[in-house]
């Protein structure tokens, strides 16, 4: 134990990774606390670190057991301070009783088959002629039309309600509003647009450019081909029929049309392998793939969700390029660090972030891991043969990571979820490729768009078959909880095997051309 603590003084890095780490362990401990007046408490411990850190300044180890407290402080303080205060300039204070809001649509709206979501950043609450100034967001669920836009300003008379978790459903839908900072829904309110304008102009923009894609795209394909292609180019499934998005589920293929990081790192890697086939040196490929993630951010308005799926391909897409593990082990903390700044509730609370994470852990740690074992077992050199191969590879080890959460949080098992995703993943490159250029066709000449279309088409109905036949049969997906301790036993085992394993894995891919790297 000694020597291990020794080894980690002797080096910088190794000291900030452990104090990266206790902060996040903070934040998680204490994000299932609901209550602020925790925060005095947490206080009163820094304190007593404080004054044990200049008792013990002369001595290193205990310097640096001091800086981890304070970091796991620091971490447990981040989290409790962002819960609000629920008095009355919040919000949610006015749960249960009618009222009239004012405020602004904050985010993109979610229209859906039925109807449409709008996060709404409250400004005051009048009652007659009498205004009260609150803060706080609120979840509005009203029809489709009259339809709203980002920045719009609303007058909303409505019952404020809190938010509750479906009884016969594991799924925290309170938690998992209050990472939004959402305490307040409003269902079937009486809207009033007063004006537009407000929010930011660079997100205006970019979803200017987006709705007018979608505009394109609803006239390029029909329904659900067009939600199918919009939820693979930039995660938007909100078109897609619902038996159609229970037997994406079922059939565990829901990533390629949601925005995560599994999604995005998949189909990235599809692309990376693609362009290497067709000549491209690496280096070349990944700084085009770079300069696509970054320009897929943009035009899908840039939301947290996005942004976070962003970059868990870029440290996938990364750790390909230099090679190196340990180097990835430092840029994951950093950015879990970086997220859980920003927004404490995403580490215990927030499904998709973890998803991302393992996810990604799983195509850095275990695919390289199976592609050695592959290469070992099997000498194949036909170039395509291989390419699906890596695809395959990378998608069960995605799905190796994330199992014991996906049975934890989710209790589904997708039996198919293997053989579906080896039969349509290996198309979905090449109908992203093929509908992002019959949609820059058809705003150069609309004729021309519409001809290469009809080849995505060929694509999407190939993908809605394939996924229909699996998700309608009955052994597809089996309802399988479990509770959080074998979830944990399930997740020691894996580290276990992956640091046990005898192969040093230094290089997911074999450089052909070492130069291209340099």
């Amino acid at each position: 134990m000694k020597e291990g603590v020794e080894k980690i003084l002797s080096s910088k890095n190794k000291m900030l990774l452990a104090f990266c780490f206790c902060f996040i362990v903070g934040a998680g401990s204490f994000s299932f606390l609901e209550d602020r007046r925790c925060l005095f408490y947490v206080y009163i411990f820094l304190f007593v670190i404080l004054c044990l850190l200049v008792v013990c300044w002369q001595k290193k180890i205990c310097q640096f057991v001091c800086f981890c407290l304070l970091a796991f402080v620091a971490g447990a303080a981040r989290f409790l301070v962002s819960i609000p205060d629920h008095n009355a300039s919040r919000v949610e204070f006015y749960n249960g009783s009618k009222k009239v809001v004012h405020g602004f649509v904050s985010e993109e709206p979610d229209r859906r088959i039925s109807e449409a979501r709008y996060v709404v950043r409250v400004e005051k609450i009048t009652d007659g002629k009498d205004s009260t100034l609150v803060q706080g967001n609120m979840l509005v669920k009203t029809l489709l039309y009259p339809a709203y836009d980002y920045g719009d300003s609303l007058k909303i008379e409505c019952v404020l309600q809190q938010p509750k978790n479906a009884e016969d459903s594991t799924f925290n839908y309170v938690k998992y509003l209050a990472k939004q900072d959402i305490w307040s829904v409003c269902v079937n309110p009486k809207v009033e647009l007063l004006e537009g304008g407000k929010g930011n102009f660079l997100v205006k923009i970019m979803l200017g450019v987006k709705n007018s894609i979608q505009l394109h795209m609803s006239r390029l394909w029909p329904e659900p081909d067009s939600s199918l292609i919009a939820g693979i180019l930039y995660g938007s499934r909100s078109g897609l029929p619902d038996d159609v998005t229970v037997n994406f589920s079922r059939t565990g293929v829901s990533h390629i049309v949601a925005v995560s990081g599994y999604n995005v790192t998949i189909i990235i890697l599809a692309l990376h392998a693609l362009l290497i086939y067709v000549g491209f040196f690496r280096r070349q490929s990944f700084w085009l793939l770079v300069l696509l993630i970054i320009v897929f951010v943009f035009f899908t308005g840039a939301s947290a969700s996005v942004v976070r799926a962003g970059l868990m391909a870029l440290l996938v897409l990364l750790s390909q390029h230099i090679g190196r593990i340990s180097a990835i082990d430092r840029v994951l903390v950093y950015a879990a660090l970086v997220m859980l700044v920003v927004n404490p509730y995403l580490l215990v609370w927030d499904a998709g972030f973890q998803l991302s994470f393992l996810a990604t852990i799983g195509l850095v740690y275990i695919s390289p891991i199976l592609q050695r074992f592959f290469e070992k077992k099997f000498k194949i050199k036909n170039a395509i043969i291989v390419g699906v191969v890596e695809i395959f590879l990378n998608t069960i080890s995605a799905i190796i990571a994330t199992l014991p959460l996906i049975l934890y949080q989710f209790g589904r098992f997708s039996v198919s979820a293997p053989l579906v995703n080896m039969l349509i993943l290996w198309l979905i490159p090449l109908l992203m490729l093929v509908a992002f250029s019959a949609l820059v066709l058809s705003f150069i000449f609309f004729p021309l768009g519409q001809f290469v279309a009809w080849f995505a088409w060929l694509g999407t109905r190939y993908v809605i078959l394939v996924v229909d036949w699996f998700g309608n049969q009955s052994w597809s997906a089996v309802d399988l909880y479990i509770p959080g301790w074998t979830m944990i036993i399930m997740y020691a085992i894996l580290i276990l095997l992956v640091v046990k394993n005898k192969y040093r894995v230094e290089k997911i891919y074999v450089q052909e051309d070492k130069s291209s790297l340099i």
